[in-house]
């Protein structure tokens, strides 16, 4: 079917799965450090209009938060389904680094998950801030060990294979590997991007509607501020991730920039546009630019790069899909430096939450951090092809072996019910976020929960609201 044989559909079913988890962990670690600040700032300046943010986002956070438990469970289970000779070859690696990110993240952020959303009325101020700011760490955290196993399987060390398994001989040199400081600073930094840009969104969305209020204004002001300062930033760092992964991935590099072959000693232009012909091994109807390529790879204006016909057909990765993924990334990148830039010029004039262009501009761009990165996790993984672990083991070897059937059978399932399950969880969430803040909600009375006369007992239940108690019983009922 379409040429694909029962390993393509494996790797697709992954890739969906993983689609679906990984906006849900980017939008919680960005909300989670959004709440302990919207919160510390409360407690010091007692403006009431934080506490309301706070409470506003804590129920999108939950809503979240629960779905991406849920999307990650059954991520974790596909390595043993679908990938199990994977697992027998580096389990021993992986398997540790995923118990490690359960004992110290998962259990951290469960135990003060509760009293994050439900003790307001509960605790001091003092230990519901810092129940707050602990679930901020504990994403943090989470962040650290994933990408800690992810970027061993891209730049293993550390270990020794004995009768076909890899061993491990050095944990710091596993977890230090060299390309994990710029993944996670560069994960990590996206997903406070992208967080910035949601709330942003929603902040436009009320304005060009009418609703104008500080709690409003606060959401989109904090929001340009995190993207003027954030977005350049984020540049910097994937300059260095990218110069890393031209001294350890090579064949990777390559294939974002569409370049076949080096032509005697002449520096190595970008490509901005094109279309990479693998069968070819050309680009067709590329736009260059001379010695750019050089300059942003090496720093020089003189060294060239690898070129993909310097390595064998059956390692190169995809460069008709990498080329694109990245430049989606990066041109993404570029509207959000743009929009932190705009916003800067108009908050001097006076004019940041009026300019009805702007705020177009802003309502559009609230998926782009999302977007971005997805753009940015398809051109890791395809780049990374055709290895599972990098030099070690192929995709091709690393698969459970089940039939055609037995994979299209699963991921039709897959498609059907992520659709129904996450697409009602994303739609209440985006009720939510249309609702807006309601002033003096969070006010303290002795009522317990946020709003409620009773403590919820799931984390989803911190998200009931008035009038849509049900709908959302209904949800909790569906997860």
């Amino acid at each position: 079917m379409f040429g694909l044989e029962a390993l393509d559909l494996a790797r697709i079913q992954f890739a969906f799965t993983i689609s679906f988890h990984i906006l849900f962990p980017a939008i919680t670690i960005g909300l989670a450090s959004y709440l302990a600040v919207l919160e510390g700032l409360w407690l010091k300046t007692h403006n009431d209009t934080y506490r309301d943010l706070y409470h506003f986002w804590s129920k999108i956070f939950a809503v979240n938060f629960g779905m991406g438990v849920v999307s990650g469970l059954v991520m974790a289970y596909q390595f043993g389904t679908n990938w199990s000779r994977f697992s027998d070859f580096a389990g021993s690696v992986t398997g540790p680094l995923l118990t490690y990110e359960v004992l110290t993240a998962f259990f951290l952020e469960a135990g003060f998950l509760g009293v994050m959303l439900f003790g307001w009325n509960k605790v001091g101020r003092k230990l519901h801030f810092f129940s707050t700011v602990m679930v901020a760490i504990g994403t943090l955290i989470s962040t650290f060990w994933i990408l800690a196993s992810n970027s061993w399987m891209q730049t293993p060390q550390g270990y020794e294979i004995v009768n076909g398994q890899v061993i491990p001989v050095d944990w710091l040199a596993i977890i230090f590997n060299p390309s994990f400081p710029y993944r996670l600073m560069h994960m990590a930094t996206a997903a406070f991007v992208a967080t910035a840009f949601f709330v942003g969104s929603s902040a436009a969305w009320h304005l060009l509607r009418g609703k104008d209020n500080p709690a409003i204004r606060t959401m989109l002001s904090m929001a340009m501020w995190m993207a003027l300062i954030v977005a350049p930033i984020q540049a910097v760092i994937g300059d260095f991730h990218g110069v890393n992964t031209l001294k350890h991935q090579p064949a990777k590099i390559a294939a974002i920039e569409g370049h076949w072959e080096n032509i005697g000693d002449e520096p190595t232009p970008l490509i901005l546009f094109g279309w990479p012909d693998m069968k070819a091994e050309k680009t067709r109807f590329a736009v260059e630019i001379p010695y750019l390529g050089s300059l942003i790879l090496t720093h020089t204006l003189d060294k060239q790069i690898p070129a993909l016909k310097e390595f064998a057909p059956e390692d190169r990765p995809n460069s008709t899909i990498v080329f694109w993924s990245f430049r989606i990334m990066v041109g993404l990148g570029v509207l959000m430096i743009f929009t932190g830039l705009w916003s800067l010029w108009l908050r001097k004039r006076d004019k940041l939450y009026t300019s009805r262009p702007f705020l177009y501009l802003a309502l559009w761009m609230g998926p782009s951090g999302l977007i971005a990165i997805l753009a940015g996790w398809f051109t890791t993984e395809i780049g990374r092809q055709p290895w599972v672990v990098y030099g070690l083991m192929r995709t091709a070897d690393a698969s459970s072996g089940h039939s055609f059937v037995q994979m299209s059978i699963t991921l039709i399932m897959f498609v059907v019910v992520y659709f129904a399950l996450f697409g009602a969880g994303l739609g209440y969430m985006m009720r939510l976020v249309r609702k807006g803040p309601k002033i003096d909600e969070g006010k303290e009375t002795n009522e317990g929960g946020p709003g409620q006369k009773r403590t919820p007992a799931r984390p989803l239940s911190a998200a009931d609201d008035n009038g849509d108690a049900d709908h959302n019983h209904s949800l909790n009922k569906e997860i």
